[in-house]
């Protein structure tokens, strides 16, 4: 099943459950900024993740910019 297959991530039930593992009290007032960005940032990756790549590239050990 590749991401685009995949139904989308429950992000309410993510930010709950991650702020407190990474040690963060989040602010009511902001969950509904953190859902938006977590959303951004899925559709980000999904854009990541579908690039198709050739079967013989491989990951750079050194980014140089």
């Amino acid at each position: 099943m590749t991401t685009r297959d995949a139904p989308p991530p429950d992000l309410d039930a993510f930010a709950a459950a991650a702020a407190p593992l990474l040690g963060l009290r989040l602010d009511p007032a902001w969950v509904a900024p953190v859902i938006a960005n977590l959303r951004v940032l899925a559709a980000a990756a999904d854009l990541v993740g579908g690039f198709p790549l050739p079967d013989e590239a491989e990951a750079a050990p050194v980014f140089e910019a």
